[in-house]
């Protein structure tokens, strides 16, 4: 694949944009790597999907969280059973209110490096209140210590995404796609034709970085991304992508369709921008629509960007080939707008996009956290 930005306005030579840029072949790699474990994956699952008890905890810090926050509705939805999406830090913070019922529970951990302090905190601790846990870890690191501690336990399995997905950058792109991607791979199923879908969609946005440099030069000051359902969590992503990448020049926000009524709407002024990914369901559609017609009515038609798959108006941005893939899995591609928006508004503020933070006050791999005991209760 070519260079993805010729102009040195959006990070040019940058691992941040290499990254970035490369995502659509990460994803493919992915799929292979799903698919060639796929004997492993049925022989570990199967067992613990059929115990109709079964509670699947998705986690992870930061924005490997977000991949848990995507995933969760759909695999609820298609698994028919509980899924919930909990943070690290929250598990680690309150283990006892966060796995409150003792019920057999897979917990799923994502980790880009796997050395977060609360990532190999969270599993000992599942491991210490709940007496029937199994582990499925979904890691870019295989010398992280989660993926080390999990290789050789019997009641754990650790999944490695591309090595090309662990990056090098501050901010998680390829990182974060390839986990939400093997996620559902690994629980929905490793059709090759959908990640083929999904990689030729990721280079439509790819293609047409141009249209996020026209959105970026009405300079923003606070940038808003909404989405309904799973593709709540990709909002989130985005407003983190944007607020580290800028090193917290841009002022960033995230919420739901219905929710950014019920007060975050207060944000909306002049210097406001929205992204708004819209769902591909008929029925959640309505409600991003709704709201993206009001924002353009209160700010200005070109101040809001609505990103979806399917139907919408002429100044929508349509992502093609998609059609009959959940939210979920739209998530994959629809990201990429995010990200590319990050660094464009990064390399224009002149922060440095590899490393925003050159004094420490922010780290790639998170410090300072100190992990006490749980005593036994």
């Amino acid at each position: 694949m070519t260079d993805l930005l010729p102009s040195s306005r959006m990070g040019h030579g940058t691992a941040t944009e290499r990254e970035l840029s490369r995502q659509p072949d990460v994803w493919l790699e992915a799929g292979r790597i799903v698919a060639q474990r796929r004997e492993e994956l049925t022989a570990f699952l199967a067992p613990l999907l059929a115990a109709p008890d079964l509670r699947i905890v998705l986690t992870g810090a930061g924005s490997s969280a977000f991949v848990g926050e995507v995933a969760a509705p759909a695999l609820a939805r298609r698994l028919h059973r509980r899924v919930e999406a909990v943070a690290t830090t929250d598990l680690v913070a309150d283990p006892l209110g966060r796995l409150a019922e003792d019920v057999p529970t897979l917990l799923v951990s994502f980790a880009r490096s796997g050395e977060s302090p609360e990532s190999l905190a969270a599993t000992e601790l599942a491991d210490q209140v709940l007496a029937r846990v199994h582990h499925l870890v979904i890691t870019c690191a295989p010398e992280g210590r989660l993926a080390r501690v999990h290789a050789e336990r019997p009641r754990s399995l650790v999944l490695l995404t591309p090595e090309r997905s662990n990056d090098e950058g501050f901010a998680m792109t390829s990182s974060f796609t390839s986990m939400l991607l093997s996620v559902l791979l690994v629980l929905l199923g490793d059709d090759a034709g959908t990640v083929t879908a999904l990689a030729a969609a990721g280079r439509q946005v790819l293609d047409a970085r141009g249209r996020i440099e026209t959105f970026a030069d009405r300079a923003p000051q606070r940038l808003v991304f909404l989405g309904s359902g799973p593709l709540a969590g990709i909002a989130r992503e985005s407003a983190l992508k944007v607020l580290e990448l800028t090193a917290g020049g841009i002022d960033t926000y995230f919420d739901s369709a219905l929710g950014f009524r019920h007060g975050p709407k207060a944000v909306v002024d002049d210097r406001t921008a929205v992204v708004v990914y819209a769902s591909a369901d008929p029925y959640t559609a309505q409600y991003d629509d709704d709201i993206a017609r009001e924002l353009r009515g209160a700010i200005a038609e070109d101040a809001v960007l609505t990103v979806r798959a399917a139907g919408g108006v002429t100044r929508d941005w349509l992502l093609t080939g998609l059609d009959g893939l959940d939210d979920a899995w739209l998530a994959v591609p629809f990201v990429l707008v995010g990200q590319l928006l990050a660094l464009t508004a990064s390399v224009r503020a002149g922060v440095p996009t590899d490393n925003p933070f050159p004094s420490g006050a922010v780290n790639r791999v998170v410090q300072g956290v100190t992990i006490h005991p749980l005593e036994s209760r």
